[in-house]
């Protein structure tokens, strides 16, 4: 009699199987006065593994997983077996304390598992992820849209395990550059990962993958960036690079631990996204020549204000590239260097040894004529930045508040003397980014009701009345088949206080910040409301953005 055992029951059968292994292992380890270990639900640290070759590790029946300093623990399979006791010698000569553990076969070989993770780290030489320009250029050609990806990742989903991981990376990255996306995020959720790219500063699904594949992947990642794979309750950063045949492209990799594991945030630096020069980043021609100005003054401070992601370093940057020249000398502190720009000297915080504080003074032994401080965070910084800007050298950097005006009043909360302030600071910038409309796919809509109250209003506030756009009556919203991109890119919309007799004598006296945006206005700064307003009117964005990013008017 023929008896036939469905998968379910070959299943159950292979784990009684496991188990069964698993108990005779601690039966045997206890005979030979050694601890067990089952390495399948032990964190296998790469680190020891990487110690010893796998054909080595195979042909002794070893697995180091952990390494603390000296001290090494090693899963054994026969601890008596020649090759066996010829790997372990091998180690103790090397210096290593090692602790032995038995462990089963089928442990041994989850272990081994990783090596093809260390190979992998091992080739992208310390961080640098080698793709072919050949396989980016077919990729990034043919993920032109979401749904494209999601259906490329749903295809790569199907694949073998140990091709899975990688080809799903590869989609990843390729669908995210194709798309222009700033960041990948991989989110775990009950019984699924969720993940999202951040196009034009809104995240959009891009696919959903399995836990068991993304545990790999989380692996993959942390290998990339230099994390550590057996730390799980500490949130790490760590980067990494994709080479493609035109460009290097770096990764900021984040990852968060969380109720349904590891979060990763993998942030997408393309050197031609950083690449625009002033004169496309935004400005109105008015502002533009005035900014033009501020930078060929030997000395003083530009600072540029707004929260994270409004495109501040963008701007910063354009600053150096376009003063930047051989008989100069530029100098950054970043945190971190987001960009690399030829022909300036840039150099990042440790937070521990070389803060901006430090760096800053370091720089100033560096007779550089401009400096680039990232952030200024708190009174030491802005002191050392004051004393820069008034003694002959141009400073560029960044603070948090939310409108130029504020930065006077944060300076003076830092410490800084009011009466210096003014004398310090040539210009206060603030910044935001609006989506863009493809002029191809937009349509045409008169001004009406609420909108029309809204740009009415903020259109009286202007005092350069040049500066308003002949149109009044129409602007533009996104025309696209559903499920299609609605908006194309980014445009800053900025407002700029340059430090008159004025500024300077109201700063002195302690004012609130309206006082001091008061005073701008009348002088003829064009807040960020009226520069949207000014690039609704020219069909450049569109009034939802203007109510998303900026709020209504006060």
């Amino acid at each position: 009699m023929n008896v036939q055992f469905d998968r379910t029951s070959e299943h159950k059968l292979e784990e009684i199987r496991l188990k069964e292994e698993e108990d005779l292992v601690k039966i045997l380890a206890k005979r030979y006065g050694l601890a067990s270990v089952d390495l399948k639900q032990t964190i296998v640290n790469p680190e020891a593994l990487r110690l010893i070759q796998e054909k080595a590790a195979r042909v002794a029946e070893v697995a180091p997983f952990e390494i603390k300093n000296k001290n090494i623990d090693i899963a054994i399979r026969t601890p008596n077996a020649p090759e066996t006791q010829k790997a372990l010698e091998a180690f103790r000569k090397n210096g290593y304390k090692v602790t032995p553990h038995m462990a089963s076969h089928a442990s041994l070989e989850h272990a081994w598992g990783y090596y093809k993770e260390i190979s992998f780290a091992a080739k992208t030489e310390a961080g640098v992820m080698d793709i072919s320009g050949e396989k980016v250029a077919r990729l990034t050609e043919s993920l032109t849209s979401i749904q494209k990806t999601r259906d490329a990742i749903s295809e790569a989903l199907t694949l073998e395990k140990q091709n899975r991981t990688t080809r799903i990376m590869e989609v990843l990255l390729a669908g995210a550059l194709a798309n222009r996306a700033s960041d990948i995020h991989l989110e775990p959720e009950e019984g699924k990962v969720g993940a999202r790219f951040r196009l034009h500063g809104v995240l959009a699904n891009a696919a959903e993958i399995d836990n068991e594949t993304y545990r790999s992947m989380l692996v993959r990642v942390k290998l990339l960036s230099g994390l550590k794979i057996n730390i799980l309750s500490d949130a790490q950063d760590g980067r990494f690079s994709v080479e493609l045949q035109d460009r290097d492209i770096e990764i900021r990799t984040s990852v968060l631990p969380g109720n349904y594991g590891e979060s990763i945030v993998m942030r997408i630096l393309d050197p031609r996204s950083i690449s625009k020069p002033l004169e496309e980043l935004g400005m109105h021609p008015k502002m533009l020549k005035r900014m033009m100005s501020e930078l060929e003054r030997p000395n003083g401070m530009i600072l540029n204000t707004g929260p994270t992601g409004s495109g501040k370093t963008t701007t910063l940057y354009a600053f150096m590239n376009r003063v930047k020249n051989p008989d100069i000398k530029i100098l950054t502190i970043e945190d971190p260097v987001e960009y690399h720009l030829s022909g300036i000297v840039q150099t990042q915080v440790d937070h521990k040894n070389y803060t901006f504080a430090s760096g800053l003074r370091s720089a100033l032994r560096q007779d550089p004529d401009i400096i680039m401080v990232g952030e200024i965070r708190d009174r030491e910084v802005a002191e050392t930045a004051i004393h820069a800007a008034l003694t002959g050298h141009l400073v560029f950097s960044t603070l948090h508040t939310n409108d130029a005006a504020g930065a006077f009043p944060r300076l003076v909360d830092l410490g800084i003397d009011p009466s210096i302030v003014g004398s310090a600071v040539n210009a206060v910038m603030a910044q935001r980014l609006l989506r863009t409309l493809d002029d191809t796919k937009k349509k045409e809509v008169p001004i009406e009701g609420e909108d029309k109250i809204l740009i009415e209003r903020v259109l009286a506030g202007i005092t350069d009345r040049s500066l308003i756009p002949d149109n009044k009556e129409v602007m533009w919203v996104p025309d696209v088949p559903e499920g299609e991109p609605e908006y194309n890119g980014r445009v800053a919309v900025y407002e700029v206080i340059h430090t008159s007799r004025e500024i300077e004598e109201l700063v002195r006296r302690n004012p609130t910040i309206r006082e001091i945006e008061d005073l701008a206005i009348d002088q003829g700064m064009i807040t960020m409301h009226q520069d949207a307003v000014i690039k609704i009117l020219n069909g450049s964005t569109t009034i939802s953005e203007l109510r998303r990013i900026l709020g209504e008017p006060s």
